[in-house]
Formats: C-alpha cells, sequence, structure tokens
C-alpha cells in the first residue's frame, strides 16, 4: 500500500476494485435504489460522504481505538455521520428523504463502509484513506448511476423521471423490478469481469493478509485449508 501513488489509490474504486462489481458489496442498497436515477444518485452521494467522513476519523484516531473495540468504535463513527445526513436530508431535501427510505438509515451497515475502515483506514494515514474512501464512493456512485440508467430507460422509457417518448411503447416492465435488477447487476459483473479478462483484483489480495478477521483466527489453519482448497481444485480440473 506504500508504494501505491496518490492517483491509484483514488481510481482504484472505480473498476479495478469496484465495491459492487468487483469485491460484490452494498448489494442490497444496490438492488433496491437502481430502479431510478435519482435514488441511485442520491444513494451513491449519501455513501460517499459517509464513507470519505468516516475514514478519515478513523484514520486519525487508528492509533486511540483499542483493537478489542475497534468494530463497536468504527459503527459509531460511521452512524454519527449517517444520522448527519439524515437530518440534513430531511430538512432540505426531505422528497429525497422519503425516497430513500430506511436505505439511507442502513448505510451504516453498508460492508463498504465498515469494509474499508477495517481494512484501510485503520492501517494507513489521514490523506491516503481520504482518498481511499472518495475512490470507493465513486466506484459505488458509478456503479448504481449506470445500473439505475439501463434499469430506468429501457424498464420505465424514463431518465431520472423525464419521459423518453420513442421508447413509450417498447418497456420491458420486469428490469424495474427485483428479478430486472438481479438481472442487469449479474451483466454489469460479467462486463467488468470480461473488460479487466478476470485480473481485477490479483488473487493475492484474498490471501490472510486481507482477511478481516486475521488477528483473531488461526492464521496457519487458514492457510493450510486454503492451499488444500485450491490443490482440490486443480486435481478437479
Amino acid at each position: 500500500m506504500k508504494n501505491e501513488s496518490k492517483l491509484s489509490i483514488l481510481l482504484k474504486g472505480l473498476v479495478k476494485e469496484n465495491p459492487v462489481l468487483v469485491l460484490i458489496l452494498g448489494t442490497c442498497p444496490t438492488l433496491a435504489m437502481s430502479n431510478n436515477v435519482i435514488s441511485a444518485v442520491a444513494m451513491g452521494l449519501s455513501a460517499t460522504i459517509v464513507l470519505l467522513c468516516s475514514n478519515v476519523v478513523i484514520s486519525l484516531l487508528r492509533k486511540i481505538i483499542p483493537d478489542q473495540v475497534r468494530i463497536p468504535s468504527y459503527i459509531v463513527i460511521i452512524a454519527g455521520f449517517v444520522t448527519m445526513v439524515q437530518m440534513l436530508l430531511h430538512a432540505y431535501l426531505p422528497d429525497l428523504y422519503q425516497m430513500l427510505g430506511v436505505y439511507l438509515a442502513l448505510i451504516v451497515v453498508n460492508c463498504i463502509i465498515l469494509g474499508r475502515a477495517e481494512m484501510y483506514a485503520s492501517k494507513n494515514n489521514v490523506l491516503n484513506s481520504a482518498l481511499d474512501g472518495l475512490g470507493m464512493g465513486l466506484g459505488f456512485l458509478l456503479a448504481l448511476f449506470v445500473i439505475a440508467t439501463i434499469r430506468e430507460v429501457f424498464g420505465n422509457a424514463s431518465f431520472a423521471n423525464l419521459e423518453i417518448k420513442f421508447l413509450a411503447d417498447y418497456k420491458i416492465a420486469i428490469l424495474t423490478q427485483a428479478p430486472g435488477g438481479f438481472f442487469v447487476y449479474g451483466c454489469m459483473i460479467a462486463l467488468v469481469n470480461k473488460i479487466t479478462k478476470g485480473r481485477a483484483i490479483k488473487k493475492k489480495e484474498f490471501g490472510c493478509s486481507g482477511c478481516p478477521n486475521v488477528h483473531i483466527c488461526k492464521k496457519e489453519v487458514c492457510e493450510k485449508e486454503t492451499s488444500q482448497s485450491l490443490n482440490i481444485e486443480k486435481g478437479a480440473n
């Protein structure tokens, strides 16, 4: 991580380590909020703000927070910023607040935010953590925007609630429903995998060093089991 440039830290969340399309995190808000471009952008921006702010604060406090209570501490910090975003939206953009509904509050337990706090912000300086949070947030926003655009344009013949008249007779209504969300999501994952030729993340990044439980599990046992699994897969092929 120390050898990474500031630009690479910022950009890796867009494609190489996109939290939605590569790491497969934040699936619930992705599917729920991606049937409309406005709600998708609002959710993406809200999560980005919380991710950026929480990464900065957690990085600042990383040497103070005891390891035994780090996860509860991260959740409290994240919850504080989510509450601020909720209050601001409720006060100034009530319609948008109502549109996001319960998924706005659920940002507190969003795997992307908690994951970056544990995997990156707790181990790196403030600037790098801020860039990582911003990059991952923009990656989340980008994925939501693209999926929502496809679903709304072809499923509802509109874009950001603006009617597209020439598509009105060719709506694919199922795209605005849950099955259509899964279909578009799966296609996007396949597309990213095709573009990156399956090398979006190197295999070594899935080792013990990248596991959030590395401090409490038996590393030797984990590595042994992983090695055995890989040998079995190779033998089967």
